[in-house]
């Protein structure tokens, strides 16, 4: 992961005290860069998105009903945001996984210098460096618990995310070796159905629960000092 170490790498540079042609000035440029850089990954995304679509006429009602749980974690991430004292950031950083597909939704809706931006792209960052070690440990975990087939939770590992859904699909197939070939395909096809999905549930509702949310609840228990300068 290439992005894992570049971003490792740049955080070192810029905290480095005896380091000066990493700076403040530079972060800034960065933030305008990162857009350039990450625009033809969204741009094959879009095309990839489309050209499945097909597969959503055929799929079974039980891979995208599962996408309703992202409406959940509005519900619970969100307040926990505004009680941190966030605020706008909180809608990017609540609405979904914070994954490639979703950075592009928020970034063409609110604009790339706007706190809904800054909150998906941290999300963004905290993903990649240590989401795919949590769910690669919740994976095993809940399937050693958990009284539910293995196919539940081979679905449940699709995501939206390549390399999360390999995280989580990898302790599985240790644990039923027999089943390895049916894991990993329905880990893949709900991935791609999380992923094909998930675009549309994050533009029609999950954007606009987040910010009914947000309007009802900051008043109530939003600080006074946001974190948005951070």
């Amino acid at each position: 992961m290439p992005l894992l170490y570049s971003m490792i790498i740049g955080l070192i540079l810029y905290l480095a005290k005896p380091i000066k042609f990493v700076g403040k000035k530079q972060s800034k440029m960065a933030e305008g860069a990162m857009l350039v850089f990450i625009g033809p990954l969204l741009a094959k995304l879009a095309v990839a998105s489309g050209q499945s679509m097909y597969v959503l006429a055929k799929v079974g009602p039980a891979l995208i009903l599962q996408e309703l749980g992202n409406l959940g974690t509005i519900f619970f991430a969100l307040p926990i945001a505004l009680l941190l004292g966030f605020k706008r950031e909180s809608i990017g950083m609540t609405s979904s996984i914070c994954r490639e597909p979703n950075l592009g939704i928020i970034i063409d809706k609110y604009g790339f210098k706007s706190p809904e931006a800054k909150g998906v792209l941290a999300v963004f960052v905290i993903g990649t460096m240590i989401g795919t070690i949590y769910l690669s440990f919740l994976a095993s975990v809940c399937a050693s618990v958990l009284p539910y087939h293995p196919y539940a939770f081979a679905m449940a590992s699709g995501v939206g995310s390549a390399s999360m859904n390999a995280a989580a699909i990898s302790p599985l197939v240790y644990m039923y070796p027999n089943m390895s070939n049916a894991l990993l395909a329905f880990a893949g096809f709900s991935n791609l159905i999380s992923f094909c999905v998930g675009i549309y549930f994050c533009i029609f509702l999950a954007i606009p629960l987040a910010q009914k949310l947000y309007a009802w609840l900051e008043p109530k228990i939003g600080r006074e000092t946001s974190v948005s300068h951070l």
